[in-house]
């Protein structure tokens, strides 16, 4: 494949203890790890790759808008820190008619609400446990479901506003912990069924044949007494933490053959249902009575080295740096020649 000029892009935001002058920009700030391990990757493939960053300022838009590149991997996870909004960003670059790595703004949005995603999903018999809305007294939808719950916003993704507390056994915490999502977030409660079983996250690779990844599971059963087991922000994001040193990724050896066909069958289902592109993730919860639950649909996951993603394509015979150039060649085939 010819050397192509690359745009990595990447979000950044003022901190709270930033202190920030009137009109001022962020000070330059070292990407992530995850982002700096996909620009190494794609210069080991051969490419040139360029940071682009977007600051939650129009001036980055502006820049984005007048940069030169052949391709933009889109490492986005919000705009000014907002997270609802990498679907914006999203829609800018199909506006500017960029050609860019991963799902678009409408599979971004779709997955994003909880709630409609869910509804999707039982529209394409894909099984995800029962659920109810609720934003400020008014009930949105409702089936029937019983405690224990697990009470997260209905529309923000890594975890976030999903915390041990999060898991509710009476009227009493439920309460309590839709108006705290309501004061935080302003958005609408999504109650659901609590799922006890074993956490199961499957990769999808690929665009007019997706093809799913081994699956791996999160390792919950060392969480400290008395928590519920859940991959709450104490475990994804929380590092130091009892909870976040006592969790961990790996590949299962014991799911047998005909458990690994369904999980791939409604991984793809469910990607395709959604209208990703390029790659996703699929989180499950598996019952102790067998039964699969699909809990989350996310595009365009965290791609660090170390994380689940590159964990599963590790597996199924696939190098860090060949599994970045293999998104870019997923990407570059969805466009004609002449976008650029």
């Amino acid at each position: 494949m010819a050397k192509l000029r690359i745009g990595v892009l990447y979000d950044y935001w003022w901190g709270e203890d930033e202190e920030r002058a009137e009109g001022t920009r962020p000070k330059r700030k070292t990407p992530d790890e995850d982002v700096q391990a996909v620009y190494e990757a794609l210069k080991e493939t051969g490419h040139s790759p360029v940071f682009l960053r977007l600051d939650g300022t129009r001036e980055s838009l502006v820049e984005l808008a007048h940069s030169e590149t052949d391709l933009i991997f889109n490492l986005v996870e919000s705009f000014g820190g907002d997270d609802t909004q990498d679907s914006d960003v999203a829609g800018f670059l199909e506006m500017l008619h960029r050609r860019f790595t991963g799902t678009g703004s409408q599979g971004l949005h779709l997955a994003q609400d909880k709630a409609l995603a869910k509804k999707i999903f039982a529209f394409h018999g894909i099984h995800t446990p029962y659920f109810a809305t609720v934003f400020r007294g008014r009930t949105e939808h409702a089936q029937d479901i019983q405690f224990p719950v697990i009470v997260k916003p209905a529309s923000e993704d890594g975890s976030i506003g999903i915390h041990f507390g999060a898991v509710c056994t009476s009227i009493k915490e439920l309460m309590e912990r839709i108006d705290y999502l309501h004061a935080e977030f302003n958005t609408p409660a999504l109650i659901e069924e609590y799922i006890e079983g074993r956490e199961l996250y499957v990769g999808v690779l690929g665009n007019e044949k997706p093809e799913a990844l081994p699956a791996v599971e999160m390792d919950l059963s060392k969480l400290p007494q008395g928590m519920p087991k859940i991959a709450g922000t104490e475990v994804k994001w929380e590092e130091g933490t009892e909870a976040y040193e006592k969790t961990n990724a790996f590949l299962p050896a014991d799911l047998d053959a005909d458990l690994q066909k369904k999980l791939s069958e409604t991984a793809v289902q469910a990607f395709q249902a959604l209208k990703l592109c390029d790659y996703g993730r699929i989180d499950f919860r598996l019952a102790a009575d067998g039964a699969l639950h699909v809990l989350e649909v996310n595009p365009n996951p965290y791609l660090h080295a170390d994380a689940e993603f590159a964990m599963a394509a590790k597996k199924a015979g696939r190098s860090y740096a060949e599994l970045v150039g293999e998104i870019v060649d997923l990407a570059l085939a969805r466009y004609p020649n002449d976008v650029g």
